[in-house]
């Protein structure tokens, strides 16, 4: 059998690469980590508490086009802070679905960034 270890990379289509580069940065505050020197795609890489996320330019179209739909493909962050997370996406003019009491047993914060992607935001039941 297999023997999985651990997750190395979540990798995402952009459009537009220094618009994502922005969004991850600012609302997520990730921090670029270094990208060897890949000829075939244009891309950043970005690290997320010891694992990386990927973001490498997709020229056509992105497969989110409607409505926000957790089946579809999604990154998923552990946060601290409900609440805090909460505010800051508000203060910051980010567009959010909140469920507090997901029947996952933990609170679900729902974001996408600038294509489209999904983006879960989870933290611990509040208080």
């Amino acid at each position: 059998m297999l023997q999985c270890k651990k997750y190395h990379h979540v990798s995402i289509s952009v459009t537009n690469l220094e618009r994502s580069v922005a969004f991850y940065k600012h609302v997520l505050g990730l921090q670029e980590i270094p990208r060897p020197p890949i000829q075939t795609s244009r891309g950043v890489w970005l690290d997320v508490g010891g694992q990386q996320l990927h973001l490498i330019v997709h020229d056509g179209e992105t497969i989110r086009k409607g409505v926000l739909d957790t089946k579809d493909g999604h990154l998923a962050i552990v946060v601290e802070n409900y609440q805090e997370t909460i505010d800051w996406l508000e203060a910051n003019g980010i567009e959010y679905e909140a469920r507090p009491h997901a029947v996952t047993g933990f609170s679900q914060i729902y974001i996408t960034d600038p294509d489209k992607n999904i983006i879960e935001l989870d933290c611990d039941f509040r208080d």
